[in-house]
């Protein structure tokens, strides 16, 4: 089955690489018209380069509400309106004991992972979706379930983005708000991770391997098309099993 988002346009942030890159990728192959942003502008560059369609770049923290609404702005002024937005952008600053966390990490993590989500659909509703309802993607974690060693901090960003996209879908009525959370996937943003408990990990799961950037983009494509129209308010996880992993492996 072909899924299309032709006449579509589309925002992904982090889309310079990882998972927002293989979303972006997804999109254009699909008849997307997409806006690239990230921090650097080299780096969305290069990866609009590597795309097939119509496409637009514009650099953007995703934690600065200012530069949200310029991107935003931009995207209107190109393309005259947005259909989808994809809140991908994360950092993770501070790898510890929760209660070890400082200040600024803790401030940092929560400014791009949680009032970022917040402010871009804020920007997006307000400029285009109030008057033509669309699609939020936000990009969970399964960390944002459960309770881990390490990333108690990262994990409370997520746990709250999760519950932000049933709040959002609750009050935006046709406008749907869904939500991925996936488990490990080798993207760089991962690589400590995966540098160290990446083969322990992918050998105790039923699909055997960790997943791919790819993967979340599928899942990502379909939520976003018309073929999940009656879906919104939930947040899907994507693990290759580890949440019905047995006794028996």
């Amino acid at each position: 089955m072909e899924i299309s988002l032709r006449g579509k346009t589309a925002i992904v942030t982090g889309a310079s690489r990882g998972i927002g890159k293989a979303i972006a990728k997804s999109f254009v192959d699909a008849g997307a018209q997409v806006m690239l942003t990230s921090r650097k502008i080299d780096a969305l560059q290069a990866a609009a380069k590597e795309l097939d369609g119509e496409t637009a770049v514009f650099a953007a923290n995703a934690g600065d509400i200012d530069q949200a609404h310029e991107c935003v702005d931009a995207t209107m002024k190109r393309f005259g309106k947005i259909d989808i937005l994809v809140n991908n952008a994360a950092t993770n600053p501070y790898y510890g004991a929760t209660l070890g966390v400082d200040s600024a990490q803790f401030d940092k993590t929560f400014q791009v992972n949680l009032k970022g989500p917040l402010f871009w659909s804020q920007a997006v509703f307000n400029a285009s979706m109030q008057k033509n309802p669309g699609v939020i993607l936000n990009i969970a974690s399964v960390g944002g379930l459960r309770a881990e060693q390490g990333l108690g901090v990262y994990n409370l960003t997520k746990a709250a983005v999760i519950h932000l996209t049933s709040q959002l879908a609750c009050e935006l009525g046709r406008t749907r708000v869904v939500g991925i959370a996936p488990g490990l996937v080798k993207t760089l943003f991962a690589s400590v991770l995966i540098e160290n408990v990446g083969e322990r990990l992918a050998a105790a799961l039923p699909t055997k391997r960790l997943g791919e950037p790819q993967d979340i983009a599928n899942l990502a494509l379909f939520l976003c098309s018309d073929l999940a129209s009656w879906i919104t308010g939930e947040t899907y996880v994507i693990d290759g099993g580890a949440g019905v992993r047995s006794g028996t492996m």
